[in-house]
Formats: structure tokens, C-alpha cells, sequence
């Protein structure tokens, strides 16, 4: 009977793979692919079904079953490759966090190396070690490893411990209940209750490391506010130096959030091409490069240092971009010689 059982399961899987393969599959070709008879594929579709799996039969000479959406998520098959390339993924949705699915990432990640063979888990750190974002190159990144482990505390609601650096250097053990990991800006941001300074706090998690799952599982705290996103973001501004930006820019609404990577409701529409940002930012120099990449023109209203800045940087591209004065004759073959060592050539030709 148990044999029974297993050759069933397994059957149900190997059909599964098949059908979530996009095509239509006739009956005889799952059969034979199978080794069973036409009516016992009718019956493990029927199985499938029963679990939630849309498999949907067509007539004809060139009808069969296949896999439809449904209303509900049910669970996937994935090969190895398959594993590998979605768990990269992740892992770089992690590192650089995308409006509105900042936290499922998270919680996938978690989910997919939770069950990820060693062998596929080498291959997915090969890869993540080996790129990197264009991007985002000058940003602090978050190790998706410290990510995962931060998820799956707050998910078991487990207490955890961790070294903490804070941002004058000092390195500091923590003992914490996670609560909600925040995704704000540039960076992620784990809510947690800090059980030896009895009060909630807000860590940065590129600055945790070492974090270790006690396995002491406690009851969840209620957090002080339900929006843990605007908690987070009221402690950081509280605690941060901020300025209120105020800036005219000539782009659409829909294409300057897009482009700024902020929530809708900092802009506003003034005409279909044109419209107002407001809002606060923490750093001028990263405010001000994304103004300047946004390749449209803007004029900033507010605040005062932000066009005292934009102003120093135009002198130095204006300084940057002014001829070079000529060399009297043989000097240039001198300050030239010197850039490489002798038999090197640049890259860039």
C-alpha cells in the first residue's frame, strides 16, 4: 500500500513538472511519458485539481491539458536552473529594495534557500559574488545571507542576537524580538524590540553582523504603531538630518516617480508635462545626482543648500569641461609617459 502511495506521489509530481511546462499536452503523449494508460492520467488530473492546480482539458485532435492561472497562487515545480536563476534574483531584489515588493522579496528568499540543496546554494553564492550593480555601486549594500536570517527570525517570531555597529563606529551585542523588516530609501531597516534597553528600536542591517536565531520563540509585541513603514520612517527623520526639498521638474508625475524611485504622493501634477516635488530628503549629494540624472530640466525652490550645492557642482563640471591648455613641445610626451608603466597599454585605448 505504501509503495502504492509513493508511486502515486511521485507520478503527481512528474505530471506537475510536465504540465507547468507552457504548451498543450494530449493525453496520449502524458501517458506514454508517464507509463501509465490514458485513464489514469484523467484521474491524476483530477487529482491535481482536487489540490488546487487549474489543469484545464481541451477536445479535439489538437486538444489536451494544461496548466491555467487560477485563482490562487498554487505551489511550483522548479528544476535546478530554475531554483538558481529566481534565487539570484531575489537575492538582488534584496540588495537593492523595489517599491512594493521590497518585504515579499525577502520573504521568498528566506522560503526558496530555506529548501535549496547545498549544491544549488554554492552555485547561487558563485554567482551573486561575481556581479554587481551598476547602479548602486556607491551605496552601503545588505548581505542577502543577513537578510534571510533577520526574515526568518521575524517570521518564527524567535529572539535573535547580532553585533550592531552604529554610525560613529561603536560595535555594540544586541539582544532583540524582530518584528517587521522596513524597506526606506536606499537602505532596509529591521523593527525590533531591544530586550536590554527594554524599549523598540531601529537597526540598520547593513550594519548587523553575526546575527544568530537564539531558538527561544516568545509571543509577538504589539509594535507602537501599526504602519511599521511609518514608524521606521518617523524615527529615522527624528533622529536624521533632513531637508524639506521643494523643486519644480519638467516631467511628468508618473515618469518622475518612476525615474526617482519615490511614492507617487511626492509629486505634484502641475501640467501634463511638468510637476512638483516635495518632501524630505536626508542627504544633499544623493538628492542632488538624481536630480541631475533625471535628464530634464528643474529649478529648485527649496531648500537653500541644495542650490548653494547644485551651484559648486556645475563649477566643477564647468572646471572639467574647459580646454586643456596645450603642453610646449616635449612635455606632453613626459606627462604622458608616467600615466602607465613602461610596455602597459589603458583599456580605453
Amino acid at each position: 500500500m505504501m509503495d502504492s502511495m509513493n508511486t502515486t506521489s511521485a507520478r503527481l509530481l512528474t505530471l506537475l513538472s510536465l504540465l507547468q511546462t507552457p504548451r498543450e499536452w494530449p493525453g496520449s503523449e502524458l501517458a506514454e511519458r508517464l507509463e501509465v494508460s490514458p485513464r489514469t492520467v484523467r484521474r491524476d488530473v483530477d487529482r491535481l485539481r482536487d489540490l488546487g492546480y487549474p489543469v484545464q482539458a481541451t477536445m479535439g485532435t489538437t486538444g489536451g491539458y494544461r496548466l491555467v492561472a487560477g485563482k490562487a497562487m498554487p505551489p511550483l515545480l522548479l528544476d535546478d536552473e530554475e531554483a538558481v536563476a529566481i534565487a539570484v534574483g531575489l537575492r538582488a531584489a534584496a540588495s537593492h529594495p523595489v517599491d512594493g515588493i521590497d518585504e515579499a522579496s525577502v520573504r521568498a528568499l528566506a522560503k526558496l534557500e530555506q529548501v535549496l540543496p547545498p549544491r544549488l546554494r554554492h552555485r547561487v553564492n558563485t554567482l551573486g559574488a561575481a556581479t554587481v550593480s551598476v547602479l548602486n555601486g556607491d551605496e552601503s549594500r545588505v548581505d542577502p545571507e543577513i537578510l534571510v536570517v533577520l526574515a526568518g527570525a521575524t517570521a518564527a517570531q524567535e529572539r535573535l542576537r547580532f553585533a550592531y555597529e552604529a554610525a560613529d563606529g561603536t560595535l555594540t551585542r544586541r539582544l532583540v524580538e524582530p518584528c517587521r523588516l522596513v524597506a526606506s530609501g536606499r537602505h532596509w531597516y529591521l523593527l525590533a524590540y531591544d530586550n536590554d534597553r527594554d524599549d523598540w528600536r531601529v537597526f540598520r542591517t547593513d550594519r548587523v553582523s553575526e546575527p544568530h536565531p537564539t531558538g527561544v520563540r516568545v509571543p509577538s509585541r504589539v509594535p507602537p504603531d501599526e504602519d511599521a513603514a511609518a514608524f521606521v520612517t518617523r524615527k529615522l527623520y527624528s533622529t536624521a538630518p533632513t531637508y524639506e526639498v521643494s523643486a519644480t521638474l519638467h516631467l511628468p508625475a508618473s515618469e518622475a516617480s518612476r525615474r526617482l524611485g519615490l511614492p507617487a504622493d511626492a509629486f505634484q501634477r502641475i501640467d501634463e508635462r511638468t510637476c512638483r516635488l516635495h518632501g524630505p530628503a536626508d542627504t544633499l549629494e544623493w538628492l542632488a545626482a538624481k536630480l541631475l540624472i533625471l535628464g530634464c530640466p528643474f529649478e529648485v525652490h527649496d531648500p537653500p543648500q541644495l542650490r548653494t550645492y547644485l551651484a559648486e557642482l556645475s563649477s566643477r563640471a564647468a572646471h572639467a569641461a574647459a580646454p586643456v591648455p596645450h603642453a610646449p613641445a616635449g612635455e606632453a610626451a613626459d606627462s604622458g609617459s608616467s600615466a602607465l608603466p613602461p610596455g602597459e597599454k589603458s583599456d580605453f585605448g
